[in-house]
């Protein structure tokens, strides 16, 4: 594994390039930390090329700045990532806030991408008007408001099916906590926000998947994946276990990632020879 920093528009960006082949960007959820990936990208490193960061202004990246960060910029850090490390074009695999990213990734930056993954995007607006999930950001925002990041973050927890239920890693755990305010002062706006491009999404030279856990049926971060593949005419696969299946098992997630990267390189192969 080899790490270092990058400089993007307003800030520097923390990464981790593993392993050999074609290029696989991880994108993480809230948190925004590599290290959620680093067994799965381990595991994943003897056929790609693994890229994962540390999204602006959270853990070892710099940008934290106090003021709302777009989604415009986080799909531009993105980009500027896969340009700078891996020379303009990636596989990209998204999970939760991070699938949202990767959305609006495909949507602004088609010619970065060679095929998405998003794995269970809470993206809750494009659910049925008055559907209960519709409430989840604001509700978080006010649990912020009143009693800052540990009530919102407790609430946080209590509502993803399996968190308790095992242990995350030690330096991971204490970096996330680090992040928290930034997390509900800086990213939660355009999160609550976020709408995908159906048009563009649907138009993207590259294959499309959207996912979710199988022990996550009926959540507010899964229901979204079912509707948004629906919308934009894009694939649907179920992963195994939970939201962060990837802490609690990672290898059986990074099996599940190994198979629908694998047949979207395979796409994106045939059609370059077409």
């Amino acid at each position: 594994m080899t790490d270092g920093m990058l400089a993007v528009t307003g800030a520097n960006l923390y990464y981790e390039v593993r392993g050999a082949g074609p290029a696989l960007l991880m994108i993480s959820g809230a948190g925004g930390d590599a290290g959620y990936y680093s067994t799965v990208a381990e595991d994943l490193a003897d056929a790609f090329t693994v890229i994962t960061y540390d999204r602006r202004g959270n853990s070892r990246s710099t940008g934290r700045s106090g003021t709302p960060t777009t989604l415009g910029e986080q799909a531009a850090d993105a980009r500027a990532v896969v340009e700078g490390l891996v020379g303009g074009r990636a596989l990209v695999f998204g999970s939760s806030a991070g699938a949202i990213i990767g959305l609006a990734l495909a949507a602004r930056h088609p010619e970065a991408v060679s095929g998405l993954i998003a794995h269970e995007p809470p993206a809750v607006n494009v659910l049925p008007e008055g559907d209960r999930a519709r409430d989840f950001f604001p509700e978080l925002a006010a649990a912020y408001a009143e009693g800052g990041a540990p009530a919102a973050g407790r609430r946080f927890a209590q509502g993803v099916r399996g968190e308790g239920t095992y242990r995350w890693p030690d330096d991971l755990w204490k970096r996330f906590l680090g992040n928290q305010d930034h997390l509900f002062i800086a990213e939660w706006p355009a999160l609550a926000a976020f709408l995908p491009d159906e048009e563009a999404l649907r138009s993207a030279p590259f294959p499309i998947v959207l996912g979710a856990g199988s022990e996550d049926r009926g959540t507010y971060y899964a229901r979204p994946s079912i509707e948004i593949a629906r919308r934009i005419g894009a694939q649907w696969a179920e992963f195994p276990g939970i939201h962060m299946e990837y802490l609690r098992d990672p290898a059986r997630f990074a099996a599940a990632v190994r198979v629908l990267v694998t047949i979207l390189h395979w796409k994106e192969e045939a059609s370059a020879s077409a």
